[in-house]
Parts: C-alpha cells; structure tokens; sequence
C-alpha cells in the first residue's frame, strides 16, 4: 500500500507543478503582449500627436535619458514625463511623422511587476523599463540612443 501512496503523491506533485507552468507560461504571453502595447501606444502616440495614447504608456515617475555624439564626446540630455507630454502637445505631428514609421519592438524580459523592452525605429533604439502599476503596464524608465 505504501508504494501506491507515494506514487499517488508523486503524480499528484507533478500534476500541480505542469498546472502551475502553464499558468505562469500563460500570465507571461498576457503580460508580454500588454507590453507591447503599451510600447506601441508610446511609439505611435508620440508620433501622431496623439497626447492621451502617449500618456496613457507612462508611469507618473517616468524619465527619459537620450545619448547622443560619439565616443569621448557623448553628450546625455534628460526628460520627465511632463516634459515629453508636452514636446507631443506642443510640435506638429508631421514633423514627427517624416522620421519614418519603423519600428521594432521586443520584449526582453519580464520578472513580476517588472520588464524590460527594446524600440527599434529608423533613427534610434530605446532600452525601455516598464513596471506594472494599477493592473497595468507602464514605462517607468527610456534610455534613448540617437544615431549619430
């Protein structure tokens, strides 16, 4: 009888762990396409004009560094999210849009609350934090590198 009962608890152990994976693989496909949207809301708000798509990606501690120059002569310039809210607001979408429209975006890692993505467009990449706040996932951090 002991056999059965430890093969019993075996199976059922690994029953629960197959369950669990599942649902964790599922919560990170979920999370990894909210992602994405949240970035593409960034992205195309910002080139559009359009203020509430662009705000709606940031967490209210957003800050944005751009790196630009070269090697020995790099130059770093910050943002706050009020600040890029307002740049979206106040300049003319067409500008913007002649940047071309390509763009890449990959979702590098997600831990918990936290992830990590990467915005590929014709003229920079932007290193992308993100955290989940409210229930929802918001850009937290953007480390921009402008081509030179």
């Amino acid at each position: 009888m002991r056999p059965f009962t430890l093969g019993f608890a075996t199976l059922l152990s690994l029953m629960l762990l197959l369950s669990v994976t599942a649902v964790s693989q599922q919560q990170k496909a979920s999370d990894g396409a909210a992602i994405r949207s949240t970035v593409t809301d960034y992205i195309e708000g910002y080139y559009t004009g359009d203020a509430v798509r662009f705000e709606r990606s940031l967490h209210p501690h957003y800050l944005k560094h751009t790196i630009s120059g070269s090697e020995g002569q790099l130059r770093m310039t910050e943002k706050t999210g009020l600040q890029m809210l307002e740049d979206v607001r106040t300049s003319a979408p067409a500008e913007r849009l002649g940047m071309g429209r390509q763009q890449d975006i990959t979702v590098l890692d997600i831990t918990g609350d936290i992830a990590s993505a990467k915005l590929v467009t014709a003229h920079w990449v932007d290193y992308i934090t993100l955290s989940k706040w409210k229930g929802d996932w918001k850009i937290v951090s953007v480390v921009l590198r402008e081509e030179d």
